[in-house]
């Protein structure tokens, strides 16, 4: 019976893509066994790492690493209580100086956005409505897919013209608007003022996962040291927004490199989240270890963060320059770390992986149906511990690749 579903797993036009590439490709599953900065080995194979989604090298931070023996001391490798029953001291002052990194009323952490997404949208919801950008984050999708079997109506919007008439619908509320900040695979920032003023003027809440843009994207000002902003406090401030009306999530995992998660909502709501959802009711708690590095990525983000988003996007935008000016496609207008290269439609995204291997490059492969299927292609972000020397030989692999006509052709794209 188990080897039955299996199979229909494997059958299923929602996974048979992955499957394939789990099975002919050697960017699944990978066992990595060593790290040397952004080089990895796996096996008798040394790569250059452009699969890391610790855009400020934080991950491999002395500082922050240092931070976590007298934590593990002081309260053991893991406090198991769930949040409702206790929480260690580093919880609240993680709360407290990441509302004040935010400039939002409160906060609350939990695990994982994932957790986030499943628990939170239903009780937001209720039996009201939800309107999804259908370029959000699956996991998104799974929670309003969650809420819908709850009760709540589901609907998907594509282009800001088609939210607005949904909105101006006689709706069931609450109203919900849900969509990614810096979006995963395209890199580009929506311009949620946009968004925000159609949710203002229907009374609706816009609903922002920003995972990909906490500690990369951030108020703009005059001592700004890239168009990243200042402070990396998210898609909110960088658009000079406020909170009324919005729900931001994020999380420490990527920008942070640490396991966890966060909601920027004010107080009242805050607490009403602590009796209604799950992960903070029931889940284990995020290990010690986690919870030390965020309060250290604070103090780093603090001191020098500003100088490694600008050479984050230097070296981000050597990339992008370069790839734009050998003509080759990618929907990446915003400048961001994420880029994202389809291949040709008449080439096989395996056979791809395999010149990128032998090139010495770990990468994201992109099949559909995780992207539509004139995206398939791969992925590479950039971090703030790659090296000049490493974007050099990146740059020069994706100039062999262009001269095999293995990408697409510039076209036009616009942000949403």
């Amino acid at each position: 019976m188990l080897n039955h579903l299996a199979a229909a797993v494997d059958s299923d036009p929602r996974f048979s893509g992955i499957a394939h590439l789990r099975a002919s490709t050697r960017y699944y599953d990978a066992v990595i066994d060593e790290i040397d900065g952004r080089r990895i080995r796996v096996g008798e194979h040394w790569l250059t790492d452009w699969a890391s989604c610790n855009y400020l090298g934080f991950d491999l931070e002395p500082q922050i690493i240092d931070s976590v023996e007298g934590e593990l001391r002081r309260w053991g490798t893991h406090p198991s209580w769930s949040r409702m029953l206790g929480n260690p001291a580093l919880y609240p002052r993680i709360e407290e100086r990441l509302a004040d990194l935010l400039g939002a009323p409160d906060t609350l952490v939990l695990p994982t956005i994932t957790q986030i997404h499943l628990s939170v949208i239903p009780i937001l919801a209720q039996q009201g409505t939800l309107l999804v950008d259908a370029r959000a984050h699956k996991t998104i999708w799974d929670g309003c897919v969650h809420a819908r079997g709850l009760g709540a109506t589901l609907k998907r919007f594509k282009t800001l013209d088609e939210l607005a008439s949904l909105l101006a619908t006689d709706l069931p509320g609450p109203v919900l608007v849900c969509m990614d900040g810096v979006n995963s695979m395209t890199g580009n920032i929506p311009r949620i003022g946009r968004y925000l003023d159609l949710c203002r003027s229907h009374g609706a809440v816009l609903y922002v996962d920003d995972a990909h843009g906490f500690g990369v994207i951030g108020s703009r000002s005059e001592e700004e040291t890239s168009p990243y902003g200042t402070g990396g406090d998210s898609i909110v401030r960088h658009f000079g927004e406020s909170y009324d009306d919005v729900v931001l999530v994020g999380g420490f995992s990527k920008a942070y490199s640490s396991l966890l998660a966060f909601l920027a909502v004010p107080t009242v709501l805050k607490n009403r989240l602590k009796a209604a959802a799950a992960p903070y009711l029931y889940s284990g708690p995020s290990p010690t270890a986690s919870l030390a590095t965020v309060l250290a990525g604070f103090d780093v983000n603090a001191e020098r963060g500003d100088k490694l988003r600008a050479d984050l996007y230097r070296m981000s935008t050597r990339v992008l320059q370069h790839v734009r000016g050998l003509g080759v496609f990618t929907p990446n207008t915003d400048d961001t770390p994420i880029i994202e290269l389809p291949i040709a439609l008449d080439r096989d995204l395996v056979e791809v992986s395999e010149l990128l291997w032998r090139r010495g490059l770990f990468v994201t492969l992109a099949p559909y149906p995780g992207v539509p299927r004139d995206q398939v292609g791969f992925r590479v972000q950039v971090t703030a511990a790659n090296t000049d020397a490493q974007i050099d030989e990146l740059n020069a692999v994706i100039s062999e690749l262009a001269a095999a006509e293995v990408f697409q052709s510039a076209r036009e794209t616009s942000a949403s």
